[in-house]
């Protein structure tokens, strides 16, 4: 990240621990009621598996979470982002971007292709992930439940895949 995209984010980034699961769920009943928001236990499970999990704070507030999972080794490392929320408060301000930028650096490590699922009506997520290089490559049918909302399957390349089709054309 630039010097002037680490200045602009108002929250300081951590990697999250058990005690903060509480309000990542709490979080995640308020930003997703009609889809089945993950519960405490859920987010306690990614973490024992050894998953990539980021809070956001700003002061003693947890303002935002994200998570990324990655499988495999280079070269055909794979990441998902397994999630991303941002209080209600604290959207438009620039921190669902910064957990998002520090998530692709931890794919880029691994030179991981990254995927995920974002709601087909999130046209805010979805212009977030276009300008950090994520591509539509799919649609999931009723994919959130219990909404029935549908999801595009987004991917981005590494960044030396990325950057080296950017050389070769």
């Amino acid at each position: 990240m630039s010097a002037e995209g680490a200045a602009a984010l108002p929250a300081r980034l951590e990697r999250l621990r058990y005690q903060d699961l509480g309000r990542c769920a709490e979080l995640e009943r308020e930003l997703f009621p009609g889809d089945d928001p993950w519960r405490e236990s859920v987010f306690a499970s990614e973490l024992d598996q050894g998953h990539y999990y980021l809070g956001a704070w700003v002061g003693d507030e947890l303002v935002g979470y994200a998570g990324l999972a990655v499988v495999g080794r280079r070269p055909v490392a794979e990441a998902s982002v397994q999630t991303i929320g941002v209080d209600p408060r604290w959207q438009g301000r620039g921190v669902g971007r910064g957990l998002l930028r520090a998530l692709l650096r931890r794919a880029d490590a691994f030179e991981a292709t990254t995927f995920l699922e974002v709601r087909t009506d999130n046209a805010p997520a979805m212009a977030l992930y276009v300008a950090h290089g994520f591509e539509v490559v799919g649609l999931r049918k009723r994919y959130y439940q219990p909404s029935g909302a549908d999801a595009y399957t987004m991917r981005r390349l590494p960044v030396s895949e990325a950057e080296h089709g950017r050389t070769a054309s």
